[in-house]
C-alpha cells in the first residue's frame, strides 16, 4: 500500500524560501535599542545604576556630546 503524496495548490515562490519578516520582528528591537539608549542618556531615571564616579562621568561626557550640536 503507498502512502499518498501531497501537492501545494500553488506554485512555491521563485526565490525559494518567503523571507518577509512580520512588523514586531523590526520594532521590538528598535524599542528595546531606543529604551536603553535613553537610559544611558539620562542616568537620572536609573534608580539601581551604581555610585561609581568614574562611570556617572562617562554617561555624562557622552550625554554632552550626543546633545552638543
Amino acid at each position: 500500500m503507498s502512502a499518498p503524496t501531497y501537492t501545494r495548490p500553488h506554485p512555491a515562490p521563485r526565490g525559494g524560501v518567503d523571507t518577509r519578516l512580520p512588523w514586531w520582528a523590526l520594532a521590538l528591537p528598535t524599542l528595546a535599542f531606543v529604551t536603553l539608549l535613553t537610559l544611558i542618556l539620562n542616568p537620572s531615571d536609573a534608580h539601581a545604576a551604581s555610585g561609581d564616579p568614574a562611570f556617572a562621568q562617562l554617561i555624562e561626557r557622552v550625554q554632552q556630546l550626543v546633545t552638543h550640536r
